[in-house]
């Protein structure tokens, strides 16, 4: 197999012979955590990756991880439950459960910008804002239930800690106030053009977009969200209500995106390769894509195959015969296809190399067990 030509793919780390659904870094880019099954694997990640710690204390499919910026990995897994794992000076992991009180599977977890909690989106129609209490010396939730009508599938927190957005499969992108009384301050949302009051749970903007919404990130410092939904667009909204769109080239939806910088924005999903767009405040352009695999002429590039060269140049266009021939002998059509990195589906973006909000290497993780880094 060759890979294409643009140079985007910096690395590719086949961890596992299995789908890995979410996946998250340190903040030194020491520490590579990723979703295995019922496992959430940890790796040391130089000189070369090296397992350290397998987490395994769920018992159904871990369905997401994060790590916060001090180091404890929050995983939470179609069992219901949700694990804090706190770094030991040993090298190993000690879980803490989180009372999430939720009676459907956990699908998605994010860590607020400070590491003091987090949040939870469930199939309960349910986010659980999570918090450490100390007097009880545990992981305690408040719930934001209304007016959610589907499953949670993506959580955002803006840099302040307190607005937070949401994607579900009820076609809904909304932003929550997550503000917990005693862990955040008023003055981080002081002059918020979101407005003025931010009580728990309260609908600060929703914005309906008809289809399952698959990911989801704030550009904090813009106060506008980009989303991607089922239906192959790529959105960004504001704190206004607008929202512009843009369709997927090829049709199929994409299944996550990372902000790169001001700019621009990447995506990548169901066709296993990331696509570059360019957004303003007006509208949003298709750049580039990234590791795009390419596809031979009409007319393979071998030889022919048993002196049959006479009787298939009788054909226009692409022999059947030969087409068929290659294929069984040879396993290939042509001979000068190339493929993506990614052979299924990518389900995540993360940034890997950025420096002061700009982000110069992506890392994506997919349904084919891999991890891989891309130079944008």
């Amino acid at each position: 197999m060759s890979f294409s030509q643009d140079n985007s793919v910096a690395s590719i780390l086949k961890l596992v012979k299995a789908p890995i659904y979410s996946h998250c870094y340190s903040a030194d880019r020491s520490i590579l955590a990723i979703s295995c099954d019922k496992n959430c694997l940890v790796y040391k990640l130089h000189p070369q990756p090296q397992l350290i710690a397998t987490l395994s204390d769920h018992d159904k499919l871990v369905t997401a991880v994060d790590i916060s910026i001090h180091g404890r990995i929050v995983t939470c897994s179609q069992d219901r439950n949700a694990y804090v794992w706190e770094p030991m000076s040993n090298g190993s992991y000690k879980p803490t459960l989180v009372l999430l009180r939720i009676n459907r599977a956990a699908t998605s977890v994010s860590w607020a910008p400070n590491g003091y909690k987090f949040a939870v989106g469930s199939s309960a129609r349910i986010i659980a804002v999570c918090y450490y209490e100390q007097e009880n010396n545990w992981w305690v939730s408040k719930h934001i239930k209304k007016p959610i009508r589907s499953t949670v599938t993506c959580l955002s927190w803006h840099e302040n800690g307190v607005l937070l957005a949401a994607g579900a499969t009820d076609g809904y992108m909304r932003v929550f106030s997550g503000f917990i009384k005693g862990l955040d301050s008023k003055e981080a949302v002081a002059g918020s053009p979101w407005g003025d009051k931010f009580p728990f749970g309260s609908v600060i903007r929703e914005y309906y977009q008809g289809s399952y919404i698959h990911d989801l990130q704030w550009r904090s410092n813009q106060e506008r969200i980009a989303f991607v939904a089922h239906d192959g667009t790529l959105n960004i909204a504001d704190s206004q209500g607008n929202t512009i769109s843009f369709n997927s080239l090829d049709g199929l939806p994409f299944q996550a995106l990372l902000w790169i910088n001001d700019a621009q924005i990447i995506c990548g999903g169901y066709s296993c390769h990331p696509v570059m767009f360019a957004a303003d405040y007006q509208s949003i352009r298709f750049l580039k894509n990234l590791d795009k695999p390419t596809r031979g002429g009409s007319t393979p590039q071998t030889a022919p195959v048993d002196g049959q060269e006479e009787e298939e140049n009788t054909f226009s266009g692409i022999s059947a015969l030969r087409k068929f021939k290659e294929l069984d002998l040879k396993g290939r059509v042509t001979a000068d296809e190339q493929e993506s990195a990614h052979e299924n589906t990518i389900v995540q973006f993360r940034p890997y190399a950025e420096s002061v909000g700009n982000v110069s290497q992506v890392s994506s993780c997919g349904l084919d067990g891999k991890v891989v880094i891309y130079a944008v």
